[in-house]
C-alpha cells in the first residue's frame, strides 16, 4: 500500500492545481508552433469535424460528422451550420427512449427478485451515454439471463474489501482531477456506507464515473467551439468584404474606410481569445488526467487486492485516451492561433499611412 499510497499522493498533488484562468501566459507555448501565415477555414473546420467524428460522446453528432467529412468543404459547412442541431436533436431523442426503456426496466425488476437487472438500470441511468445505450441494446438481456441462473449478487464480492483500498477511494474521493471522479468515490466512503460499496466503486464505479469525466471533457468542448467556428467564419468574412472595399476606395474616405476595416479584423482576433484560452485549458486538464491515471496504473499494478482487476484493466487505456486529448486539444488550439495571428497581422497593416 506505501506504494500506492505514495502514487496517490503525487497524483493529488497535480490534480489541485487549478486549471489557469484566461490570460495570455495561458496560451503562449502555442505560440512557438509554426503555422501557416493563413488561416484556412475549410481546414480548421475539418480538423474540428474530424475529431467529433471520432470522440463525440452522442453517437447521432458523431455519425453525422462521419458522414460530412467524405463530402468535403460544403458538407462540412453545412453540418456545422444545420446538421449539428438536427444530430443534437436525434441524439436527445435517442437518449429520452433509453431513458425511459432502463427506467421501466428497474421499476419492473425489483432488487430483491432481479439484482443485477435493477443495479445494471441504475448504474446505466447514471453512466455515459455509451452505458446507457449498451444496457438498452444488451446489457439488459445479460442481466436478465444472470438473474434467471439465479448468480450471487456481485456484493458477495466485499468480502475482499481491504482498508488499504477503502483509504485509497477516500482519497480519490478529494484529490482525482476528475469531478465525476471524486464525486463517485465520496459516495463509496460516506457515512453508513459498508464494504460493499467500495467494491462496487472498484468494480463499476470508478470506470464509469471517468467515462462521465470524459464525456462532459469532449461535449463541452464540442459545443462551445462550434459556436467559435460559426462566429469567426462570419467574422472573417465581414473583416475580408471591409478590408477589399477599402483597398479599393481612393479619395478622403479611404482612410475612415481602412480603419473600419482594422477594425473588423480587431473583431476577429478578439473573437478567438475564449476559444484559444479554452483549448489550452483543455490541454493542460488531459495532460494532468494522463498523468494521474499512469499513477493509478502503476498503483494497480502493485496491488495483490482482487479489486484493482477491473481498473488495472482499463487504466492504460484512459490514459492513452487522454493523452490523444491532449494531442488535439494543441493542434485546435494552434488552428486558433493562426487565426489570431493573421487578424493581428491585417489589422496592423490596416493601420499604416496611406500614402
Amino acid at each position: 500500500m506505501r506504494t500506492r499510497a505514495a502514487a496517490l499522493a503525487l497524483a493529488a498533488t497535480m490534480s489541485v492545481v487549478a486549471v489557469p484562468a484566461a490570460s495570455w501566459a495561458a496560451v503562449s507555448p502555442i505560440a512557438s508552433i509554426t503555422a501557416a501565415d493563413e488561416w484556412d477555414p475549410a481546414e480548421a473546420d475539418r480538423l474540428f469535424v474530424q475529431w467529433l467524428s471520432v470522440n463525440e460522446p452522442r453517437l447521432a453528432v458523431r455519425s453525422a460528422a462521419r458522414s460530412a467529412l467524405p463530402g468535403g468543404p460544403a458538407a462540412i459547412a453545412a453540418f456545422l451550420a444545420t446538421g449539428w442541431d438536427a444530430a443534437i436533436s436525434r441524439a436527445e431523442q435517442t437518449r429520452t427512449r433509453n431513458v425511459d426503456f432502463t427506467t421501466r426496466m428497474i421499476n419492473t425488476h425489483p432488487a430483491q427478485f432481479y439484482p443485477r437487472v435493477n443495479a445494471a438500470g441504475r448504474r446505466a441511468l447514471a453512466g455515459t451515454e455509451a452505458e446507457l445505450a449498451d444496457f438498452v441494446a444488451k446489457g439488459y438481456a445479460k442481466a436478465l439471463e444472470l438473474d434467471r441462473k439465479d448468480i450471487d449478487d456481485d456484493n458477495d464480492q466485499a468480502e475482499a474489501i481491504r482498508q488499504d483500498d477503502r483509504n485509497y477511494v477516500t482519497l480519490l474521493s478529494t484529490e482525482d482531477p476528475g469531478d465525476q471522479v471524486r464525486a463517485w468515490a465520496a459516495r463509496a466512503v460516506a457515512p453508513g456506507t459498508t464494504d460493499a460499496d467500495v467494491v462496487e466503486f472498484f468494480r463499476y464505479g470508478w470506470v464509469s464515473a471517468s467515462g462521465l469525466d470524459m464525456q462532459t471533457y469532449r461535449t463541452r468542448l464540442a459545443d462551445e467551439d462550434r459556436r467559435w467556428h460559426l462566429k469567426s467564419r462570419e467574422l472573417v468574412l465581414a473583416a475580408q468584404k471591409a478590408e477589399h472595399d477599402a483597398r479599393e476606395t481612393a479619395g478622403e474616405a479611404k482612410k475612415q474606410m481602412m480603419e473600419a476595416a482594422a477594425r473588423a479584423w480587431g473583431l476577429v482576433g478578439a473573437q478567438t481569445g475564449p476559444a484559444r484560452v479554452a483549448w489550452a485549458d483543455a490541454e493542460q486538464v488531459a495532460l494532468r488526467q494522463a498523468e494521474t491515471w499512469l499513477l493509478v496504473s502503476q498503483a494497480a499494478a502493485s496491488s495483490t487486492s482482487t479489486n484493482w482487476l477491473t481498473i488495472a484493466a482499463s487504466s492504460q487505456n484512459a490514459r492513452a485516451d487522454w493523452l490523444a486529448e491532449q494531442e488535439n486539444a494543441a493542434a485546435q488550439a494552434a488552428s486558433w492561433m493562426t487565426l489570431y495571428r493573421q487578424a493581428m497581422a491585417a489589422e496592423a497593416a490596416l493601420l499604416e499611412p496611406v500614402e
